[in-house]
Formats: C-alpha cells, sequence, structure tokens
C-alpha cells in the first residue's frame, strides 16, 4: 500500500524478492497541472509495468474494499506514504499484521510530514522507521530503524529518496526476520514522541521580522519542492527555493557589498559581493543569501538573473502580508 516517489523502492524490492506481491493499493488517480487532467500515482504505474493487480479505493475502510483484501488472503500488509489511514477491520486482514515504512526515527515526527519538520527543527539526522500498524497516528510497536544524516545542502526533495531507499532496505533485513518470528517489536517512548502535522501553503511565508536567518534558511529548504517558501517584493509573491546563510567576514559563504548596519530593517534587500551572487536580504536575526527564485507564472531562475531584470529590488523589504494563503 502506497501512492507516491517515496514507497517506489519499497515496492522494488519487493517485486524483486522472493515474496509475492499479492496486489497494489494506492490512492485513485488525481488530476494535476493547468489542465487538470487525472495522473496515476507513480506506485501504479510500477505495478502495471510488472503486471501486478492495482487497487484504488477512495476509502480502503468501506466494507466492500475489505472483503476485497479478504478474498486476496494475504499473509502480511506492507504501507509506506499510502496517503489514508487504515482502520481495524484492514489492519485485522492478514495475519502477521501491516508493517509501515515511516520516514523517521520513531517516536520523533509521526504524522504526515517527518522529513521537512526534521529540516525545521534543524535536526542533525533523520531516517526510516519499520513499525507494526495499530490505531494510533504512528505509535505501533519498532521493528527496526536506520540513520540518516542530513546535509547542509538536503532539501525535503533530496532527502526524501535517500530516506525512501534506506527504509527499503531495512524492510528487505527485518521482513524475513519478522515473518520467522526472530524479531520482537519494542513499544514506543510515548514521552519522546513529536509530531509533524500535514504542510499548509501559508507555512512557507516567510516572516522576516520574525524568523532568524536560520529560520528562513532551513524554511527554503524543507518547503523545496512543495510548498515553496515565499515572500512578497513590491506587493508580488516570491517563491525563495535556495539560499545561503551570510557570515560577517566569513570568506567561503556570500558576503555583503557593505558592512550591514545594525538597526537596518528587517526584509531589506541588499546586494552581495559578485555578479553572480544573487542579492541578500536581512532577517530578525542574521542574514541571507538568496540563490534561486521564482516569480508568478516564471521559471525557476538564478536570483542574480532575477535581480538584473529587477535592479531596483535592492534597497526595498521584502514583506510578510497577513494574506490567507500564496497567490501562486
Amino acid at each position: 500500500m502506497g501512492s507516491p516517489e517515496f514507497a517506489l523502492p519499497a515496492l522494488r524490492r519487493l517485486i524483486e524478492s522472493e515474496h509475492e506481491v499479492a496486489a497494489v493499493y494506492t490512492q485513485p488517480d488525481r488530476p494535476v497541472g493547468r489542465g487538470r487532467r487525472p495522473a496515476p500515482p507513480p506506485v501504479k504505474l510500477l505495478a502495471l509495468d510488472h503486471g501486478i493487480e492495482v487497487r484504488q479505493p477512495a476509502s480502503i475502510g468501506r466494507p466492500e474494499p475489505v472483503e476485497e483484501l479478504r478474498r486476496l488472503a494475504p499473509d502480511i500488509g506492507v504501507i509506506a506514504a499510502y496517503g489514508q489511514i487504515l482502520k481495524q477491520p484492514v489492519l485485522d486482514v492478514p495475519p502477521l499484521g501491516v508493517l509501515n515504512v515511516h520516514a523517521s526515527l520513531l517516536p520523533r515526527w509521526r504524522g504526515a510530514a517527518p522529513i521537512p519538520a526534521a529540516i525545521l527543527a534543524g535536526d542533525a539526522e533523520t531516517g526510516a522507521t519499520i513499525m507494526r500498524v495499530r490505531l494510533a497516528l504512528d505509535a505501533g510497536p519498532v521493528l527496526a530503524s536506520v540513520h540518516v544524516p542530513i546535509a547542509p545542502s538536503d532539501t525535503t526533495g533530496t532527502l526524501t529518496p535517500k530516506v525512501a531507499e534506506a527504509g527499503a532496505e531495512l524492510l528487505m533485513r527485518v521482513l524475513p526476520a519478522y515473518v520467522a518470528g526472530a524479531i520482537s517489536p519494542v513499544e514506543q517512548d510515548e514521552a519522546l514522541a513529536t509530531y509533524a502535522p500535514q504542510i499548509r501553503k501559508t507555512d512557507a511565508l516567510i516572516d522576516w521580522e520574525r524568523d532568524d536567518a536560520q529560520t528562513v534558511w532551513r524554511k527554503v529548504r524543507a518547503y523545496n519542492p512543495w510548498p515553496g517558501a515565499y515572500t512578497y517584493a513590491g506587493g508580488e509573491p516570491l517563491r525563495i527555493l535556495a539560499c545561503l546563510l551570510v557570515e560577517r567576514g566569513g570568506a567561503a559563504a556570500p558576503r555583503p557589498d557593505a558592512p550591514l548596519r545594525t538597526g537596518r530593517m528587517a526584509g531589506s534587500v541588499f546586494a552581495l559581493h559578485g555578479t553572480d551572487a544573487g542579492f541578500g536580504v536581512v532577517a530578525r536575526e542574521g542574514a541571507v543569501a538568496v540563490t534561486s527564485v521564482q516569480a508568478p507564472g516564471g521559471r525557476v531562475m538564478p536570483a542574480a538573473a532575477y535581480l538584473r531584470g529587477h535592479p531596483r529590488l535592492v534597497g526595498t523589504r521584502l514583506t510578510a502580508p497577513n494574506v490567507s494563503a500564496p497567490p501562486m
């Protein structure tokens, strides 16, 4: 049971193994893009390529899908980012239960968005955990975990496939031992549990007066590729897709053309040393060098190229107006 690209490595490993994949459950096709044409989940395409039966119930917990699952008579279920909460009738079908490939080191970052949460928190590492599913949110007993370091350059887009591959490899090590009864699941420590809720578009808004440079840098990485951290320039939304921390006096990081004056207003845009350095922005504390942006309806471009087309940006302030959702 899985839907997005995160689930592909686990499905590939299962297909290549000695196990028989009785069926693949995935989310229904969803409209995407400007044409709003229905598009299949990545897991569906992989399953069909290998001749595996695909089922896409809108709600797997309804009586009809549960009965269909019973007729398949699976020994065990494997779930990886399926996108639906499994109810007890579903969990009761496989005699060996359902194992979940979760993208965090449980009990840290239970919930829908564990990888962005780890980047936002400044965690040095994340990982994948194989747990037995129970009704409580990601609270089932743990079979094993694998650690994945978070590089300073990592975004959610680059870190997700690393965690997915690590989780798939761990699953294939754990599954035979679990089926043989050689692994005893261990209950999670509830005192250590933290939660990563579903991301909203408005979470990605940069508030220069409240966010320090470290927070801005983490937001930009955590919300790349979706929904994209954003601000407002001249009243128009502007996505910031990549940035660096500005280290005062540091030779390795982007440097301002002129010394940053204390008391300079948060959100103020300043020029950076070098023609291809992009532009800098003052945060509540510290500053960042913006290196990649996207204007509404435009393509992703280097910040230096954007600045050449908007030379009056330097000296203005980027804002964070009180809006309910980004108009992009």
